[in-house]
């Protein structure tokens, strides 16, 4: 499967949400689920339910405030109580999901980043009747946990696009950043780096500490002067290695995944090579969205496939439009 453009996956990342408003606004008339119709933008008037959003998103990453605000424009159409909750230890997040459950919602979006780990607490979600959908990571797991769809990038497609577009580059030994051992999407991604450049090096840090971060990859950066370009699974952790590089004194390049609008400004100007954006604004527009489209009508948007939101190349050719979006905080 080929990697899509920037503009083809804009307008998959319409899909959904148009999707969702047709529901809203008919164009004229008046439906029993949303009121006068033709004026655009009211809110549903299906009887309010609550969704639990359950992440495992740690402090301070500017990506999982895109989804939030994503998720939350979803329930506000929707008529929609929106629970977000979120931790990057397993367990707790294992917790987070019980809760929910205990909690009588009538539905969750949760992140599968340690599947294994989430398990039990998702059958006792499926037990009780939640309906459960999955977004940002855990594709491969997602049906087997219960979930009927999930809303996110193919990681290890995200990762041959990196890698084919570094072998097209000429580069030859990159340094793959992993800031989470043992996330099934991050490791992913790296590995699809290494399937196209199979120089790939796989470096671990501690993502919740940048000053760690920047000194581990600054090590290696000196210790390996044939690294041609470093590679970030996140804009704070790809911001943080071009000071590692500066200060190692490195001439190896910088490419990354995710964004921000720090990170699409640095893409613009030509100090990033490229990244790759998974529309994290889309993931929790999406999940929420679907999990009231279930309970309004039974439908399981997706057809029991995933639902992609990326990968999408954003490199200086459409960096500067992708950077008008990310400045309102929708990318």
């Amino acid at each position: 499967m080929a990697t899509i453009s920037w503009r083809k996956a804009a307008l998959v990342a319409a899909v959904v949400p148009m999707l969702a408003l047709s529901a809203c606004s008919s164009g004229g008339g008046r439906t029993p689920e949303t009121g006068t119709g033709g004026g655009g933008g009211q809110v549903a008037t299906t009887e309010r339910m609550k969704i639990a959003l359950i992440a495992h998103a740690p402090a301070g990453d500017t990506f999982w405030d895109t989804v939030r605000k994503g998720a939350e424009e979803a329930a506000a159409k929707d008529n929609v109580e929106l629970l977000y909750t979120s931790d990057p230890e397993a367990g707790r997040q294992a917790q987070l999901i019980e809760q929910a459950v205990d909690q009588k919602v009538d539905g969750i979006a949760v992140t599968l980043a340690t599947p294994d780990a989430l398990k039990s607490a998702l059958k006792k979600a499926s037990d009780a009747g939640i309906p459960i959908v999955s977004f940002n990571a855990g594709e491969a797991a997602s049906a087997q946990l219960g979930a009927f769809t999930h809303f996110g990038s193919n990681e290890k497609l995200a990762g041959e696009a990196v890698g084919s577009k570094l072998a097209e580059g000429g580069y030859k030994h990159p340094v793959c950043v992993i800031q989470a051992q043992g996330h099934v999407g991050l490791e992913a991604r790296c590995a699809g780096v290494k399937a196209k450049v199979p120089g790939t090096e796989i470096l671990y840090v501690n993502g919740a500490d940048m000053t760690s971060v920047e000194s581990t990859a600054t090590a290696k950066l000196q210790a390996s002067a044939d690294a041609d370009v470093i590679i970030g699974l996140g804009a704070p952790i790809t911001l943080t290695l071009m000071k590692s590089v500066s200060t190692a004194g490195s001439s190896a390049k910088v490419a990354s995944f995710d964004l921000n609008k720090e990170l699409a400004q640095k893409v613009a100007d030509g100090s990033v090579l490229f990244t790759v954006d998974q529309q994290p604004w889309l993931q929790g527009y999406g999940a929420v969205d679907a999990l009231w489209q279930n309970k309004r009508g039974g439908f399981k948007l997706g057809g029991g496939q995933s639902v992609l939101t990326g990968p999408a190349i954003v490199d200086q050719s459409n960096a500067a439009e992708v950077l008008k979006f990310a400045e309102q905080g929708i990318r």
